[in-house]
């Protein structure tokens, strides 16, 4: 893979795919203009600020946010027709991503078209909003399952039509295996198609992540995220996973998002959500991301971070923690001395207050541990 794929344009879908699509989740306007600024804040080149089509109260909503941000692009969602389209362009966003199934599953069973008229559907939708003026992205739902001289067709039709600004490939089930798979078709698009590629990837499997990744190694410039990855049945691929975790660890990719932002956004949409964060999720997680235990792990990681830490906390607003525990060592209680209350104890000192620590039967913060120490003096 690319070591060095250039800029990459984050599109973030937390206010659609994540909040109109996740069970149990619904954004109401002001969550959503409070969370779209978030958003702008951390530096995400495009807002998918919701599906107009759904209601007048969600047509408002994004007319808010568009309304509301400056430097960010605002996206709205509409299917292939007349309707959708109309309410997206009037909703105030600047792109119109339009979507309608490829996948002969969906065709047959969801949409009951075949496939000349779903061609028909993709030409009429791409040409209304390029005679509208307005930003045009196509999106093949069900790509992946796809059959791929079909998919190939509906691609270019979207691109004659009126040349679609991006195309993106979805991922819409999750089962794109192994990533491999996913590089090689987003390499096959992006070398019939002068047209810049997005790939949206769904988690039903634990990929979406590593998908994304890939298809940014083939040449796609744009990943579609969502904050913790919320989203549909099991979600979609992370903002902070493939930006942090991926795009600019391993690709060499550059994006315009302030990681110092990561944390605090994913704290604001778990609470705006009411969906937590679990505690040992990657980059953004609770209190088990970057906490220390174990002896030989503290150790380790107070000698030299990189033995035990992928990244500095630092990078996205966090910090180290070292906790103690029945498997701590004597190490981490003098660091925890040194860090927190500048004071230095000797070895025999240490050894007492482990074990106090261990007989104590839990976690303890190094707060605590010194206010123990300092308090028995």
């Amino acid at each position: 893979m690319k070591r060095d794929c250039g800029r990459v344009v984050v599109f973030d879908t937390t206010l659609r795919d994540g909040g109109e699509q996740t069970p149990g989740v619904a954004f109401g306007a002001r969550d959503k203009v409070e969370i779209a600024s978030a958003l702008e804040e951390a530096g995400v080149d495009i807002i998918e600020a919701g599906f107009p089509a759904v209601s007048e109260e969600e047509m408002d909503a994004v007319a808010q946010v568009a309304s509301t941000v400056s430097r960010s692009e605002v996206a709205a969602l509409a299917r292939c027709n007349t309707g959708d389209i109309e309410r997206a362009i009037n909703s105030g966003a600047s792109l119109v991503h339009v979507f309608i199934a490829t996948s002969d599953t969906h065709m047959h069973y969801k949409l009951r078209m075949n496939r000349d008229q779903v061609i028909s559907r993709i030409r009429d939708s791409v040409e209304r909003c390029s005679s509208s003026g307005i930003g045009t992205m196509f999106s093949p739902e069900d790509a992946t399952r796809s059959d791929r001289e079909f998919l190939f067709r509906a691609i270019a039709t979207a691109v004659e039509a009126g040349g679609a600004r991006w195309i993106n490939i979805p991922d819409t089930v999750g089962v794109m295996f192994p990533p491999s798979s996913m590089f090689e078709m987003v390499r096959e698009v992006h070398s019939a198609f002068s047209t810049d590629l997005s790939v949206h990837c769904h988690n039903d499997f634990g990929l979406a992540t590593a998908n994304t990744l890939f298809g940014i190694a083939a040449g796609a410039r744009q990943m579609q995220v969502t904050v913790n990855g919320i989203g549909e049945r099991a979600g979609n691929a992370s903002l902070e996973e493939c930006v942090l975790g991926g795009a600019e660890a391993f690709l060499g990719c550059r994006t315009g998002i302030r990681k110092d932002r990561l944390y605090d956004l994913s704290r604001l949409v778990a609470e705006k959500s009411g969906v937590p964060v679990q505690p040992n999720r990657a980059i953004v997680g609770g209190q088990n991301s970057f906490s220390h235990e174990a002896g030989i792990h503290v150790h380790g990681v107070i000698n030299e971070p990189s033995t035990y830490e992928a990244f500095d906390p630092a990078i996205v607003g966090r910090r180290r923690e070292v906790v103690f525990g029945k498997h701590s060592g004597i190490n981490a209680v003098i660091w925890a001395f040194r860090n927190r209350g500048g004071m230095e104890i000797d070895e025999e000192e240490a050894r007492a207050v482990l074990r106090s620590i261990k007989a104590s039967g839990g976690r303890i913060t190094e707060d605590e541990v010194v206010e123990r120490f300092e308090s028995a003096r």
